[in-house]
C-alpha cells in the first residue's frame, strides 16, 4: 500500500543536528521504511567572488552540500536493509557550466554532483540508485523579478534553445521519473532539465 497521509517535519538543515533530526522523524513516521529521498534544500548567492564572505561560503556549504550528505547517510541503512532506494538531489546548471557572480553557488552544486556519482558507486551494490537533476532558468518569483530588468529577458532566452523558461512542474516530473522504477537502469547521472542551455555557448548576462 503506497498511500500515506502527508507528514510535515520541521528541521533546520543548516545546523549540524537538523538533517539527522529530519531523517529520524521521517523514518519513525513511515515505520522505518523510506523508498525515496529528494535532497531539495538549497540557498542561492549572487555575488562577485572576491566579495564573498567566509560566513556566506559556510552557509551555502552547510545547506547545499552538507545537509544532502547527512540526510543521505541517515537514510541509506534503511534503504539498504530493504535492498532498494532512490536518491535524487536538486543540483543546478550552474554546477555544469560557469556563470558570473555564482562561483560559490556553482561550487556547491558541482560538489553535489560529485557526491551523487560517489553515492551511486558506493551503494549501487545494495540496490540504491543516486541521481541529480540540474534545472536551468525556472519560472520562479526570483527569476521573474530578474527578467523584469530591461534587456535581461532577451539575453536569458538567447541561452535557451526552447526559448522559454522551464516550470517547477517540469523539473518535478524529471525527479518523479528518476525516483520511479522506470529509471531503474539509471544511476550516477546528472540530468539537465534546462531547455537545452547546457548545449549553448556560455554567454551569461550579468544578472
Amino acid at each position: 500500500d503506497l498511500a500515506h497521509d502527508p507528514v510535515v517535519i520541521r528541521a533546520d538543515l543548516g545546523t549540524s543536528e537538523g538533517p539527522e533530526r529530519a531523517a529520524t522523524a521521517a523514518l519513525a513516521a513511515f515505520e522505518g521504511r523510506l523508498d525515496i529521498l529528494v535532497n531539495n534544500a538549497g540557498t542561492p548567492l549572487r555575488k562577485e567572488s572576491h566579495r564573498v564572505t567566509v560566513e556566506e561560503l559556510d552557509g551555502l556549504w552547510r545547506v547545499n552540500v552538507r545537509a544532502a550528505l547527512l540526510l543521505t547517510a541517515a537514510v541509506v541503512p534503511a534503504m539498504a536493509a530493504r535492498g532498494t532506494g532512490a536518491i535524487v538531489s536538486i543540483s543546478s546548471i550552474s554546477g555544469l557550466r560557469g556563470a558570473p557572480r555564482r562561483s560559490i553557488y556553482a561550487a556547491t552544486k558541482a560538489a553535489l554532483d560529485g557526491m551523487t556519482r560517489a553515492i551511486a558507486m558506493e551503494y549501487g551494490p545494495v540496490g540504491i540508485r543516486a541521481n541529480a537533476v540540474a534545472p536551468g532558468v525556472v519560472e520562479t518569483t526570483m527569476w521573474r523579478e530578474n527578467l523584469a530588468t530591461p534587456g535581461v529577458a532577451e539575453a536569458v532566452l538567447d541561452l535557451i534553445p526552447t526559448r522559454r523558461l522551464s516550470t517547477p512542474e517540469e523539473v518535478a516530473e524529471v525527479v518523479v521519473f528518476l525516483a520511479s522504477d522506470a529509471a531503474r537502469a539509471i544511476t550516477g547521472e546528472v540530468i539537465a532539465a534546462d531547455g537545452g542551455m547546457r548545449a549553448t555557448i556560455n554567454l551569461w548576462p550579468k544578472v
